[in-house]
């Protein structure tokens, strides 16, 4: 299951009482005005090392779609003996689903060269998020506004380096891409051109969402020339508090960022009621969808929230093929060292589906490799690779030991 930023919208508007209760306080050390960052890349989420009140190491992801630090379990934050300000139960509609959450202020987060001080965290009691599972590495929390309200930040994905800037030092060259952006309510926004089929095109406005791995997000509800094309199938797209978001999963013709164009890129369409269930009572900011990492990481990205601006220059990736899971099995990774991976989820009709695999089932060898010598990227690297690659899984079910053969097929 691709990790989603749509359950996250539950968190947004507890996330707006916590502003002006501190200050926010990111600086690079020394007085640089450039420091540049290693990075890990997980299911295209960048991730950064940080280390919380001078204490403990940790690994946030970078996201532009949230306002305010997220710690996603409590027992960190506990061992730091941190004092909360407030406590907040997050209900999905209807009261399902509910996890708590607290904010603590004055927390100390520091990066490689960056400091950052006084600012405020929320908590959750449980990591209702579960990223170590969804990523298949220790991952614990979320860094958002904050960071890009005070520098001009870019992301090189090939090169896995995060470099943040003073808004003076950035000076982008000729290859890079201009686009407009809008910051509302701390996200940014940007005016893309979609061409869905043939006859269907549309300027659509979409928030820009490194924190999420898909590719594009649309939703059907905003505008009438939004529709799921064709050729499509119906899938579990990512959780919320209310349960699952169900869908679509298509491709659309066309994609444009400024000057910059991509074809058959595959998009994620919410059912009405999946979608709404979730993040509806949410949506002050009126928008389209959403680009998410599998887009994105196609880019070296510059993002300059103070001037308004975004930068794009296409790296090597840029002209690949959008490829998806085409095995229809979506797999999590478990055990102490996330070496262990269950199937979590099948979608009925696909491959894995038809070759008799069910959710439980553990994953002992993949063409005859064994994955315990394997991280969770690798795993569904073999089910996202071109069509008609023929997959023999080891399985074991409960006792059992079974071996299931399948081809991957393309459904769109």
């Amino acid at each position: 299951m691709l990790p989603r930023n749509y359950l996250l919208g539950l968190i947004f508007i507890l996330l707006s009482t916590t502003e002006g209760e501190a200050q926010l306080g990111f600086t690079l050390a020394n007085g640089a005005k450039q420091v540049e960052i290693p990075i890990e890349i997980y299911n295209n989420l960048v991730v950064v090392p940080v280390i919380i009140n001078n204490q403990l190491p940790l690994k946030f992801i970078i996201d532009t779609g949230v306002r305010t630090t997220i710690l996603t379990e409590k027992i960190y934050s506990d061992v730091l003996r941190v004092s909360y300000s407030k406590k907040f139960t997050i209900s999905a509609p209807g009261g399902k689903n509910s996890v708590n959450a607290f904010i603590t202020n004055n927390v100390t987060i520091d990066l490689p060269g960056v400091q950052g001080r006084g600012l405020a965290m929320m908590v959750l009691e449980n990591d209702f998020l579960e990223l170590k599972s969804s990523l298949g590495a220790e991952v614990h929390g979320i860094l958002g506004y904050e960071l890009f309200s005070r520098f001009v930040i870019k992301i090189d994905y090939q090169a896995k380096k995060l470099t943040l800037m003073i808004p003076q030092k950035f000076k982008p060259t000729r290859k890079y891409v201009r686009i407009p952006i809008i910051v509302e309510d701390t996200k940014p926004y940007c005016i893309a051109e979609l061409k869905i089929n043939d006859s269907s095109s549309i300027s659509a406005k979409l928030m820009i969402d490194t924190g999420a791995s898909h590719g594009l997000f649309l939703d059907t509800e905003s505008n009438s020339k939004i529709m799921v094309p064709f050729k499509n199938f119906d899938c579990i797209l990512g959780k919320g508090l209310g349960g699952v978001i169900e869908g679509h999963l298509a491709r659309i013709n066309l994609l444009q960022l400024g000057k910059r164009s991509m074809s058959g890129v595959i998009t994620s369409f919410p059912s009405r009621n999946s979608y709404y269930d979730t993040i509806k009572f949410m949506r002050s900011i009126y928008r389209n969808g959403s680009i998410g990492g599998e887009v994105l990481s196609r880019f070296d990205v510059v993002f300059d929230f103070p001037n308004e601006k975004m930068y794009l220059k296409p790296n090597s990736s840029f002209r690949k093929k959008f490829y998806y899971n085409m095995s229809g099995l979506s797999v999590k990774a478990t055990g102490q060292r996330l070496n262990e991976f269950e199937i979590s989820e099948v979608r009925k009709g696909s491959p894995g589906f038809l070759a008799g695999i069910v959710a439980g089932d553990k994953i002992l060898k993949i063409n005859d490799n064994l994955t315990e010598d394997m991280r969770l990227g690798e795993v569904e690297g073999y089910f996202n690779s071109k069509p008609g690659k023929k997959i023999t899984l080891e399985l074991k079910r409960d006792s059992e030991i079974l071996t299931k053969e399948f081809r991957i097929v393309n459904e769109l």
